[in-house]
């Protein structure tokens, strides 16, 4: 890929910047901040690593200059206050609404024909708002979530089975956030189901804590997460860059996949350089199901929220 922007040079935007450029998937990659000298200096120290980790990646950073990403192929969107202690999600989206709407704007009056990758929170409805604002395909404009959620699910498992986290294979659907829905039905140890080798107990204390995996970490840092949602972020970029066309939970919009409709909610989709190339709808028990509808509700009701703001 030529050209890749990040929007947003803090925790989030440094850290998946500084994976991209290591993982070489992009000739110029541009970081854009709204503070003075933040993308600069970042930009500065990750491409002044270059030789020592042995990537070409030109890291660039400006402030509030948009011209400059012109041309970008592929726009992460991290930009927005991050969570703070006792924060939910939710509390966040008049907040960054605001915020997407406009640096989505900005973003694709010079590149109107990239990709939208929304990390934003609450993401889902930032993931809204970024379709909303810059009226691109379906398929184009997507969350990164659940690859995180995912990765915190084995992470937990990992430590229970006393195992290595690269023989888990799990799945997460739903919303991003205390309303996800982990499948410990469709988690399996290099292809061993899950609940061959944990009991039901175990399993679902592991689920609730991935569920309140986010707050987890402000409450020990004060801060949402960066390292996870980096190294997330920079897995889909490799599979939207190198056309993978790899199954992961992500944040779409559903028309009429899982009984659900003009909703954006995490589902597996099959992810390469077209984007969301098709979504992926797998068998759910009842219970399941019902675990799905309630995520989406929850988030539907975020979403009345954006649209009684009235910015579209």
């Amino acid at each position: 890929m030529n050209k890749i922007t990040v929007i947003g040079a803090g925790n989030v935007g440094a850290t998946c910047a500084n994976v991209i450029a290591q993982k070489d998937l992009t000739n110029e990659l541009v970081m854009i901040d709204i503070k003075e000298g933040l993308a600069e200096g970042k930009a500065l120290d990750i491409w002044q690593s270059s030789s020592i980790l042995n990537f070409n990646t030109r890291v660039i950073g400006v402030t509030n200059d948009y011209e400059k990403t012109e041309g970008s192929e592929l726009i992460i969107i991290t930009s927005g206050l991050p969570r703070g202690p006792g924060m939910s999600r939710d509390d966040l989206i008049k907040t960054n609404a605001l915020i997407v709407k406009e640096v989505t704007e900005k973003a694709v009056k010079y590149s109107p024909d990239a990709i939208l990758l929304v990390v934003s929170n609450p993401l889902d409805v930032m993931t809204y708002t970024a379709s909303l604002a810059s009226k691109k395909p379906d398929n184009q404009v997507f969350g990164m979530a659940g690859i995180l959620d995912e990765g915190r699910f084995k992470a937990f498992l990992a430590e229970a089975l006393n195992g290595s986290p690269n023989d888990i294979h799990g799945l997460l659907l739903g919303g991003h956030g205390d309303t996800m829905v982990p499948l410990p039905r469709y988690t399996s140890v290099n292809g061993i189901p899950l609940l061959d080798l944990l009991d039901k107990e175990t399993v679902d204390k592991i689920v609730e804590r991935t569920r309140k995996g986010g707050g987890e970490i402000v409450g020990l840092l004060g801060t949402s997460a960066w390292y996870a949602p980096g190294a997330a972020i920079g897995q889909m970029v490799e599979a939207i860059v190198d056309d993978q066309k790899r199954v992961f939970p992500i944040s779409t919009r559903l028309n009429g996949e899982f009984g659900l409709k003009d909703v954006y909610v995490g589902v597996p989709v099959k992810l390469g350089r077209k984007g969301v190339e098709e979504i992926i709808e797998i068998k759910l028990n009842d219970e399941e199901m019902k675990q799905l509808k309630t995520s989406a509700d929850a988030v539907k009701e975020v979403m009345k929220v954006l649209d009684d703001m009235k910015l579209f």
